[in-house]
């Protein structure tokens, strides 16, 4: 009867065992097609080269659905007493430094799309690679072995291998003359770029703290770092004045597509960050690389190379040797 009960046991635990890593595959490649659909959208947008919508209204857009999401998701769950009473500052001030973080490169990289093109963009934003991986070893205190540091490089080498195919894609000036699509970055481009991975590093590793040293319900959680998200955001996108655009002006279905992707690709990324690791955001940002020459060959004209099998392989590696 035990020799039952333990073999009972085992199936069981197999079986939760095989479930989670498929619901963790159907996460991570959502979040591997929204990454790598971000910047090819924004190029559709795009009238006579810039974008025609206000960028901090679609930030602020994106946090308000968060934010609204989170709040249904409490109450579906049966959470809605931890809403009666107002939370200690001690608890929820914590959420205000990510928010700010992630507002500032939100608003970034919507800005740093007038400076090149969304492959250049796609593949020098993979410099959070190393950013990322630096802030995690030294501020979360998490050694990495040898061949996990090395892993981290052959993702690194994926993007050098992406852009050095970029460098042989087709004459698209003359493809879409009136668009102005070219590979290009300016030098105040690469400056925002760098500055951009810095900070989405140190936002994704803050907040991985954040939310793994607090026992609260993620939703909860997610609920008090996008209450400061849309007001920072609401703020930012208000005071700018100077913007002759509308709040909604400019509105496209590629826009609201942007909007739902992001939104979803934020609270997905709370799981991760929660119950998973900084890192796994990194193999997630790589693979998107993929996603985003697949969506620009097949909407913008862009021509795939050599390279961009390489750059599968070597994505394919890394993970092997990082997880193994």
């Amino acid at each position: 009867m035990i020799v039952i009960n333990n073999v009972g046991t085992s199936s069981a635990r197999v079986r939760r065992r095989w479930l989670e890593r498929v619901q963790w595959s159907v996460l991570l490649g959502l979040m591997v097609l929204i990454y790598g659909s971000h910047a090819p959208l924004i190029a559709l947008t795009k009238t006579n080269g810039r974008v025609p919508f206000n960028p901090s209204s679609c930030v602020v857009m994106i946090e308000l659905v968060k934010l609204l999401i989170s709040l249904i998701t409490i109450l579906l769950t049966g959470g809605a007493s931890a809403l009666h009473a107002p939370p200690s500052l001690a608890l929820v001030a914590p959420y205000a430094v990510p928010a700010l973080l992630y507002a500032f490169n939100n608003n970034l990289v919507v800005l740093m799309q007038g400076y090149m093109d969304p492959s250049s963009y796609q593949v020098l934003s993979n410099l959070k690679i190393a950013s990322t991986a630096l802030l995690y070893s030294l501020c979360l205190g998490k050694k990495l072995r040898r061949v996990q540091w090395l892993a981290l490089g052959l993702l690194m080498g994926a993007g050098v291998c992406q852009s050095y195919s970029s460098l042989d894609l087709g004459d698209l000036e003359k493809a879409y003359p009136e668009e102005g699509l070219r590979l290009h970055i300016t030098a105040w481009g690469l400056f925002l770029v760098l500055v951009y991975c810095w900070v989405s590093g140190l936002a994704a590793v803050y907040t991985e703290r954040v939310l793994k040293s607090q026992t609260l319900p993620l939703s909860l959680q997610n609920l008090y770092l996008y209450v400061f998200g849309v007001a920072i955001n609401g703020l930012s996108s208000f005071s700018s004045v100077a913007s002759e655009r509308s709040f909604l002006d400019g509105y496209s279905w590629a826009v609201w597509a942007i909007i739902i992707g992001q939104a979803a690709n934020g609270l997905l990324m709370s799981v991760v960050l929660k119950h998973g690791s900084g890192i796994t955001r990194l193999f997630v940002i790589s693979c998107s690389m993929l996603v985003n020459a697949v969506l620009s060959w097949a909407v913008l004209g862009l021509q795939l190379t050599a390279f961009f099998l390489l750059a599968v392989c070597m994505i394919g590696l890394a993970a092997y040797l990082y997880y193994r």
